[in-house]
């Protein structure tokens, strides 16, 4: 039987062997300590208390005889034993799985957390010896039979399927025990630092394969709108005399701006004199 003491269990013992010597002493006679001591040694050993969030397994003679708390509660010294205090809070699990091939045959670590809660201490104690290595060892196998199922790229961006996926396994698994996996979560998943820079390539170069497309459908955009502005001037030569026109105001109607033009452009447009007197002005040709 563990050999520790509450403070209540305490506090009796130490207040029956007060008593004892109080009376004892005042009787003048040995009897009232013979009889307070073992009294006070019973409730040391027979008090216990249990947090709210623990359960006390209790065996009498050997055999389950139930369980026990919150709280204060009482067993019998020597016939009963307290296994242990199962904690029926929810719980976490590291575990890691080191150099496993996924299904493309690519070494990864992974490491994944596992949340759980014992909701039958009962089952929890009779069905397995040791509940939190056996949780432990199973949520290590399952992710490393997980990961030989998985591709990387499978892993590296479908988390939380494969967390799902492994909470269930396990949940069949651990039901039984009265253990309940409530999530599984992967943390991280590291690759060897070559495919890593090999993969860093491969997006640098995926990126730069879509800017040079929508560049040059861009260019295509353009030379289809030339194409139809070419055709819209070919028919109408005064429309294209305007625009010309526009393009030379828009060019010189800044202050202190040369600009030299062609005097076979000057002769075909008509602009001679028109430009000249524009340009001192400063008004806009009409």
């Amino acid at each position: 039987m563990p050999m520790d003491f509450n403070r209540i269990g305490l506090a009796i013992f130490a207040i029956a062997l007060v008593s004892g010597v109080g009376t004892s002493a005042l009787a003048g006679k040995p009897w009232p300590l013979i009889i307070f001591v073992p009294v006070g040694v019973y409730f040391l050993f027979a008090i216990k208390v249990a947090d709210q969030w623990q359960r006390a397994i209790v065996l009498r003679m050997g055999k389950y005889a139930g369980l026990r708390g919150p709280g204060l509660f009482h067993i019998i010294p020597v016939v009963d034993t307290i296994t242990g205090f199962v904690d029926q809070r929810i719980r976490v699990s590291s575990v890691s799985a080191e150099s496993t091939l996924t299904r493309d045959t690519v070494p990864v670590n992974v490491d994944a957390i596992v949340f759980w809660v014992v909701w039958n201490a009962e089952k929890s104690v009779l069905e397995v010896s040791d509940f939190l290595n056996a949780i432990t060892m199973s949520a290590q196998t399952a992710l490393r039979e997980s990961i030989g199922r998985h591709e990387l790229a499978q892993m590296l961006s479908e988390r939380e399927s494969m967390g799902r996926e492994l909470q269930h396994i396990l949940d069949e698994k651990t039901n039984p025990w009265g253990i309940t996996v409530q999530s599984v979560e992967i943390r991280d998943v590291k690759i060897p630092p070559a495919l890593e820079d090999a993969m860093s390539r491969q997006a640098q170069a995926e990126r730069e394969r879509q800017a040079r497309t929508i560049l040059g459908r861009a260019e295509t955009e353009i030379s289809e709108m030339f194409a139809q502005a070419a055709k819209a001037y070919e028919n109408n030569p005064v429309a294209l005399q305007l625009r010309a026109m526009n393009l030379l105001y828009e060019a010189m109607k800044e202050k202190g701006s040369m600009i030299i033009v062609p005097s076979s452009a000057v002769e075909t447009l008509g602009l001679g004199t028109m430009l000249a007197s524009a340009s001192m002005s400063g008004v806009k040709p009409q």
